[in-house]
This record gives C-alpha cells, sequence and structure tokens, in this order.
C-alpha cells in the first residue's frame, strides 16, 4: 500500500510568469548544481499549485543551462497531478503525486527542490521538519530553493538551502527580488518573506535591521531617481554592502531588482 503523501492541501494560487524571478536566479547561482550530475539533472517543483504552468516555464528556462534536465511536479492534491499529466512531456517533464517525502519516478533522488508558495500557509514551527525532510532526499551537493512571492510575482524573496556535514538544513542565503518600476521602499517585500523570517522583521531581529538598511540607503540615493529605478536600487545596493552587510552578487544582478545576503546575517535570533 503506497504512502500517504507527507504535508497538507494548500490554496495552490498560480499564475503564468508568476516565478520569473527565482526561475532566472536558479539558472544562474544553481548551475554548477544543474551542470555536476553526469546523467539528467533531477529538478522537482514540490507543491506547484492548482496549474501545472510553473513546472513547464522552469523546464524551458533551466533546459538553457542544462538541455536535458528532468522537471517532476510534485503535488498533494491528486486533482492537480492529473491536470499535470495532461500536459506532462515524460521523461523531459513528469508529475506524481506526493508532499515534503519528494518522490522521484524511477526513483533517485532531486538534485534541484523548488518548493514556492508552499511554506508560507503552514505554521512556523512546521517550517524546520519540512526543511529537513526535503534536504534529507537531496543528491550530494543539491539545493532546495524555498520562498514566497506576491500574486504576480513583483515582489519575492527566497533561501537557499543546502544539507550541512550532519545531515541538517544549513541555509546558504537570503535573495529578495523586487519589479523595480514603481518602487517606493525596498521593505515593502517584508509582506513575501519566506515562513521562517516573515514574523521576525521585528526591532532586534537581523532582517528587520537588513529591510531598514536597505530602505535608508534608497532614500539616501533618491538624487538618482531622475536616472531610473535601476540605477537608484543599484547604488542602494552598493552602499548597504560597503556599510557592512555581506550583500552577494554584483551590479548585473542588482540591476534586475535582485539581491542577495549571506544567511547568518539575517537569520533569526536565538
Amino acid at each position: 500500500m503506497r504512502a500517504r503523501p507527507v504535508g497538507t492541501i494548500t490554496r495552490g494560487t498560480t499564475n503564468p510568469n508568476r516565478l520569473r524571478r527565482v526561475d532566472r536566479w536558479m539558472a544562474w547561482a544553481l548551475r554548477d548544481v544543474l551542470r555536476a550530475p553526469t546523467g539528467p539533472a533531477v529538478v522537482v517543483d514540490l507543491g506547484y499549485g492548482a496549474s501545472p504552468v510553473t513546472v513547464l516555464e522552469l523546464a524551458d528556462r533551466l533546459a538553457r543551462v542544462r538541455p536535458d534536465v528532468r522537471l517532476v511536479g510534485v503535488e498533494i492534491d491528486p486533482e492537480r497531478v492529473a491536470r499535470g499529466v495532461a500536459v506532462a512531456d515524460p521523461p523531459r517533464v513528469e508529475f506524481v503525486l506526493g508532499g515534503f517525502e519528494v518522490p522521484v519516478p524511477a526513483g533517485g533522488s532531486p538534485h534541484v527542490v523548488r518548493a514556492f508558495n508552499v511554506l508560507r500557509q503552514y505554521a512556523e514551527e512546521d517550517t524546520a521538519a519540512a526543511w529537513a525532510s526535503v534536504v534529507g532526499r537531496l543528491s550530494p551537493g543539491g539545493a532546495l530553493v524555498e520562498g514566497t512571492c506576491d500574486e504576480l510575482g513583483r515582489l519575492a524573496a527566497w533561501v537557499d538551502v543546502r544539507r550541512g556535514p550532519d545531515g541538517l538544513p544549513a541555509p546558504r542565503s537570503l535573495t529578495l527580488a523586487w519589479r523595480l518600476a514603481g518602487l517606493d521602499r525596498p521593505s515593502v517585500v517584508a509582506e513575501r518573506l519566506p515562513k521562517v523570517l516573515i514574523h521576525r522583521n521585528v526591532p532586534g531581529e537581523g532582517v528587520h535591521g537588513f529591510l531598514q538598511a536597505l530602505d535608508a540607503a534608497w532614500a539616501r540615493h533618491s538624487p538618482l531617481a531622475s536616472y531610473g529605478a535601476r540605477q537608484r536600487f543599484v547604488a542602494s545596493a552598493a552602499d548597504v554592502r560597503d556599510r557592512g552587510w555581506p550583500v552577494l552578487g554584483g551590479p548585473a544582478r542588482w540591476r534586475l531588482g535582485e539581491l542577495g545576503v549571506a544567511w547568518d546575517a539575517v537569520a533569526p535570533a536565538r
């Protein structure tokens, strides 16, 4: 008898192109992870929602980095799985019933798992167990990308989680992404922080300090607004880096409205 999938059914809201920002980052930041396997790289879109569209989009975007990439859409709702199976293209794109146990057709372990807008609907205390379950399924050197975005994908935030030497989840970074046109202040992304940080945007927490520093830099560089939001944002990112925050990437990423920071700087206070 097949074991019941681990997890609970969530709302499943999704939209075409909603995850374009994290897709773009994965193709860049995880390119070495995707290229490392001698056989096809296996990527799981965990909890893809009511429509399989984000699975198909991710397959196309990652194929530019790894042409033989295999995408597996995993959903806990049988009706959603059926919608996926109807548009599947095995073995390039497949859909299966499952949850945080992360099943892969024909066995094996995934090299990358993306779980977006899934844990946001769980309790904060459930995050650690979910991370541990997924990370335990990764191939050596694999990555879990867990995060949240708004309904149109204009604001997003995600954590890059690996498996540490002790086998436990080891977050590496937090990445924040914005649609820069019309941006009022960077801290608006706080409403889309991953579940592990969503309640930590308060004084005394690292993520709060980082967002406050970004807002202050954005205000200082307001004279650059006449040259466009990109120039203002690049200057703001360089500003917070120069003030001691362990900002990742560089102008090429910042111009996309994307900013990473080392996890230790924003991790929840104990």
